[in-house]
């Protein structure tokens, strides 16, 4: 996927929903545990040299499995790329735990599941559909099977 560059360093200045400064290995083999200025910014984490502005990297957190690789690292391993896994390491495990759930809860697909959850609730309860005011409750993404069942789906990876 290609992004523009100037509208992600853009995003990259936003205020972001966390933020430190984390041990962190790339992907290549050799690649060696370094400290990065890590932001999470909607559903990019983005990391920065520890004495720059502009970041030198992001991460898009979709197609990804976020997993604990001990008591205060976690990796990002992206589901079409395998072999593309950054290991973060933490100053505790409690911070470790709070990236790890922000990470899963940023992506697009775990937003889209809680909108439609709360939706089927929503009608369940009140038998209106709440997208139905905003004209977007036919569109495919909002969709639900079989009137108020979910779509079953891997809730593994985001």
């Amino acid at each position: 996927m290609r992004f523009n560059e100037k509208e992600l360093v853009s995003l990259s200045r936003q205020p972001s929903e966390m933020a430190a400064e984390l041990g962190m290995r790339g992907p290549k083999k050799g690649d060696v545990v370094k400290r990065r200025l890590v932001k999470l910014v909607v559903n990019f984490l983005f990391y920065f040299r520890t004495d720059e502005e502009e970041p030198i990297g992001a991460l898009l957190l979709e197609q990804c499995r976020v997993e604990r690789e001990d008591s205060q690292s976690f990796s990002i391993a992206f589901l079409d790329e395998a072999e593309r896994k950054y290991l973060f390491e933490c100053d505790s495990e409690e911070q470790c735990g709070e990236w790890m759930d922000s990470i899963i809860k940023a992506s697009y697909e775990f937003m889209r599941k809680n909108l439609i959850f709360y939706r089927t609730e929503i009608h369940r309860l009140t038998g209106k559909d709440p997208l139905e005011q905003y004209g977007i409750s036919d569109e495919t993404r909002f969709q639900v099977s079989n009137g108020l069942q979910l779509m079953p789906r891997d809730t593994s990876s985001l």
